[in-house]
């Protein structure tokens, strides 16, 4: 039911910005897969600028190649990942109270714009960052790290985005699970007050562009990842957002 004052009092609302927006975002996804794949030189080149090469020790294989991602010791970044990996906690948190206090406030009319947005984020959290990037691409696309492949001092070959030939066996490169955590946060931008998009989202925007940074400049994720990893969470949520308003927009209006 819905609190007829503050809810839906016409169910007008148009369902077209949410599916183009879906639409748009999804097409620019497969497009940058398709690009990251048939050029991997991209990834390549990224990785090898943030990857600082060191003599090898004696005896070693002459084709062997050692030295290290600089940044992945950095304790700036050491220090940064530790406050940016508890946001989207405390972000779930406020969204898990906000119905909360809408049922104690409203009764049974508790569902307002608001608390479908924050039921929306929830489970585009869930389907996104929790079902199709940790449950399923990570675990079985197979893509090395950048840290873990030989051209960076690791053992298993390279394999470009998309391709699931590689030897990683869990938690893989493809597609970064932080990066897809940052495009999320990014999104609660649109949970946000309109007087407060501007000054909250700005900071919000930076920290989302950072997160998916680091993990390229410490060599945990090729640049593909990270990019189809923050993009994949407004791909999702946008088709949430679009299978919520359908939803909306066929409920039965309140008297």
């Amino acid at each position: 039911m819905y609190n007829d004052s503050v809810a839906y009092p016409k169910r007008t609302t148009s369902l077209s910005k949410p599916l183009l927006s879906f639409l748009a975002l999804f097409a620019a996804w497969w497009l940058l897969l398709l690009f990251f794949n048939r050029f991997p030189q991209v990834d390549l080149s990224v990785a090898r600028a943030a990857f600082t090469g060191m003599p090898c020790d004696p005896g070693s294989p002459a084709d062997e190649i050692c030295g290290m991602f600089a940044y992945d010791r950095n304790p700036l970044f050491t220090f940064l990942r530790t406050i940016t990996l508890a946001l989207p906690y405390i972000a779930v948190l406020v969204l898990l109270a906000i119905p909360v206090l809408s049922w104690k406030r409203h009764g049974a009319f508790w569902r307002t714009p608001l608390v479908d947005r924050c039921i929306a984020a929830l489970v585009s959290l869930t389907l996104g960052c929790g079902l199709i990037v940790n449950l399923i691409l990570k675990a079985y696309s197979g893509r090395p790290r950048p840290r873990s492949t030989d051209l960076f001092g690791g053992a298993l070959d390279f394999v470009q985005a998309g391709s699931f030939a590689g030897k990683c066996l869990r938690n893989c490169s493809f597609i970064s699970g932080e990066s897809a955590s940052a495009g999320w946060l990014l999104c609660l931008v649109l949970l946000l007050p309109p007087r407060w998009r501007l000054p909250l989202g700005l900071p919000l925007a930076v920290i989302s562009l950072l997160m998916p940074t680091m993990r390229v400049l410490t060599g945990a994720h090729y640049l593909s990842d990270a990019v189809l990893g923050w993009l994949s969470s407004l791909v999702i949520f946008a088709a949430v957002l679009t299978a919520f308003g359908l939803w909306s927009s066929r409920s039965p209006q309140p008297a």
